[in-house]
């Protein structure tokens, strides 16, 4: 392939995505680790009740994980992480539409827009 005459080559968008993903995955799951450790030393004492499960009828919100999370909440923390690892997709494509348009590519980055607009969509207003 040859190189573009404007922007980054497609090997070194790939390699951004790559590590884009890769560092996402690493602290979403250290984040979670860290609330799983809180929480156990929060809660870790307390019997186990299998015969009921504790699902809120309307799970908190990102602003309510992140103000849980800021306290230093275990479960809190736990969301959060869960949070960035939902987000590390979004910031690929978001990053897409970026190189794209770096690369003058702009019939994928109207294609990536389109992906991004359905990503969007199926997370805020998508259900089960």
């Amino acid at each position: 392939m040859a190189e573009p005459e404007h922007g980054w080559t497609d090997k070194q968008v790939e390699q951004v995505v790559g590590n884009l993903l890769r560092a996402g995955v690493m602290v979403a799951a250290a984040v979670v680790a860290v609330g799983g450790t809180l929480y156990l030393l929060g809660h870790g004492e307390e019997p186990a009740v299998h015969s009921v499960y504790n699902v809120p009828e309307n799970p908190p919100g990102p602003v309510a994980i992140f103000t849980d999370a800021l306290r230093g909440d275990g479960a809190g923390v736990i969301q959060l992480g869960l949070l960035l690892l939902i987000a590390t997709p979004v910031a690929r494509v978001v990053f897409s539409v970026f190189a794209f348009g770096v690369q003058r590519d702009y019939t994928y980055v109207g294609i990536t827009l389109i992906v991004l607009a359905v990503l969007l969509y199926s997370l805020f207003f998508g259900h089960a």
